[in-house]
């Protein structure tokens, strides 16, 4: 690896393979497949694949909450995508979201199987569908809207740049890490800021907007995130910390917490939902109770 305070760019960029850090072997320059791979489907209307990433978990969020409220027709099979083994880049997976990010989304519902991909179109998509989590009104759906897409704007410099140097670079550097962390700390006060002044992020309901934003903002201030609680001083944003707090309280959040979860303790990790009573016998302690 190049010294970091002697390094000049080339006039042109060139890939090295041996410099790619925690994700070399999946990072490359380059889309589409890189072997035959079809997805599975299951018996359910909309199948999802994905992993219990932040991103991840804004969809299960929504798609527990759906069910939670009656939408029948929201029933899911969620199929694990390990990314840190390539699965995104299996033939199936590039042909519904050739992007080769998790989540992708597809609805079987109809006559026409439809492919939704990128976290804030599936929960929009979903809002649509089922006419839930998303204001009618004019001004409430503007403002929902807004903070949704906030969220899809800001959190890159939150898990691409504080995330990525502060817990997974190869080397500790300052300029970065302070660059980012400035950053972080800027859009949490952002956050505090408007939760001071409303009890859900788009206003007084609850929408597809706390959902995007939870699984990142409210993971880093309840310290699920890079290990970085103390170091970004997180429980000073007190309206933050209340709103985290208020969605764990709803059952459907914690569910959508479990599904494509592979890390934390084996009861909260659902490493395929296919049924709701897979949140009984099939956490990873219960399969591994039966042997």
């Amino acid at each position: 690896m190049t010294d970091q305070a002697d390094y000049t760019p080339p006039r042109v960029w060139t890939w090295d393979k041996a410099n790619g850090g925690r994700f070399a072997n999946i990072n490359r320059p380059i889309a589409g497949p890189t072997h035959d791979k079809e997805l599975p489907v299951g018996r359910h209307p909309l199948q999802l694949y994905s992993l219990g990433t932040p991103n991840g978990v804004k969809v299960t969020i929504m798609l527990e909450e759906l069910l939670a409220a009656g939408h029948g027709g929201a029933e899911y099979d969620a199929w694990l995508i390990r990314i840190g083994e390539g699965d995104q880049f299996g033939s199936g997976f590039v042909a519904v979201n050739p992007n080769s990010k998790i989540p992708a989304l597809v609805d079987r519902s109809g006559p026409t199987p439809v492919r939704v991909f990128e976290s804030g179109a599936i929960l929009t998509y979903l809002a649509e569908k089922f006419g839930a989590f998303l204001p009618q009104d004019g001004t409430a759906r503007a403002e929902a809207f807004s903070w949704l897409f906030w969220q899809m704007g800001s959190a890159p410099y939150l898990g691409g740049g504080f995330g990525h140097f502060y817990a997974y670079a190869p080397t500790k550097m300052q300029y970065p890490i302070d660059r980012f962390s400035m950053e972080t700390k800027r859009q949490l006060d952002v956050l505090d800021r408007r939760l001071a002044e409303s009890e859900y992020i788009a206003g007084p309901d609850y929408t597809i907007a706390d959902m995007a934003i939870f699984p990142w903002y409210g993971g880093l201030a309840k310290g699920w995130l890079y290990g970085a609680a103390e170091f970004l001083d997180v429980a000073s944003y007190k309206h933050v910390q209340r709103w985290a707090d208020q969605l764990l309280e709803r059952p459907a959040v914690r569910r959508g917490r479990m599904v494509n979860r592979v890390q934390g303790e084996p009861s909260s990790q659902l490493h395929e939902r296919h049924d709701a009573s897979d949140f009984e016998t099939k956490t990873q302690d219960k399969l591994a109770a039966k042997g």
